[in-house]
């Protein structure tokens, strides 16, 4: 059987019409999909396909931050597939990161909390990374600082100084996911905080916040009086 394309299904029923005539907004997250993958395989057509990925990933922003490795292990998605939902995923990261470079962070707390998500909130082990803000806490650069297992990330406050000197930084937002899921902060984190806020005052830098990231959601630390 041969794979079903989008011209395969009713007038309907098919998300490129379905968007002309309503907007992209009217269109399910599957169905959005379905427009970038263009085919299903055999026996199955590309809406049950997309529906197949969104359910699997968590929903799309899953799929987007899977990795080259991951989309290749996924069965239907071939080079120009994975290459496209990349390409996508890497739009969003940079029109993010354009609307934090020109606002204050404190103007764009979703913003943030987006970014945050697309770069960390999937993945399955554990990563630190700093924003580096101006004087008017725009974003200068994002840098995913250390790796660490799936329960806890060797972190050297030195280095993080280094950098923020580097960027000629005025503050820093700190941010790191949680791979388990849960997004309550641990003693751990409170005190990794701690450490690094002094070391960075020395430098007159100032930590802004430090967010947990999970693939639900973003919890800020500075909202619980933890920074």
């Amino acid at each position: 059987m041969n794979p079903v394309s989008l011209q395969g299904l009713p007038p309907e029923a098919r998300p490129r019409e379905k968007l002309l005539a309503r907007g992209p907004g009217a269109l399910s997250d599957a169905e959005l999909l379905a427009l970038l993958l263009r085919t299903g395989v055999a026996g199955k057509n590309v809406l049950m396909l997309a529906q197949e990925l969104v359910d699997r990933f968590g929903g799309v922003a899953g799929l987007l931050h899977g990795g080259a490795e991951v989309l290749k292990s996924v069965k239907g998605l071939g080079p120009a597939k994975r290459a496209e939902l990349m390409a996508v995923a890497e739009l969003a990261r940079r029109a993010l990161a354009q609307q934090l470079q020109r606002r204050p962070l404190i103007d764009s707390p979703q913003a943030v909390a987006d970014y945050l998500q697309l770069h960390l909130g999937h993945l399955h082990h554990e990563v630190f990374g700093v924003m580096f803000l101006d004087s008017q806490h725009q974003l200068l650069a994002w840098e995913e600082m250390f790796r660490g297992t799936l329960s806890q990330t060797s972190v050297y406050p030195r280095e993080v100084v280094v950098r923020a000197l580097h960027h000629h930084a005025a503050a820093v937002v700190l941010a790191h996911n949680h791979p388990s899921g849960v997004a309550e902060p641990s003693h751990a984190d409170t005190a990794l905080t701690r450490t690094l806020k002094t070391a960075l005052t020395l430098v007159d830098v100032r930590v802004l916040d430090h967010f947990i990231v999970t693939a639900g959601g973003c919890q800020s630390m500075a909202e619980r009086g933890l920074v």
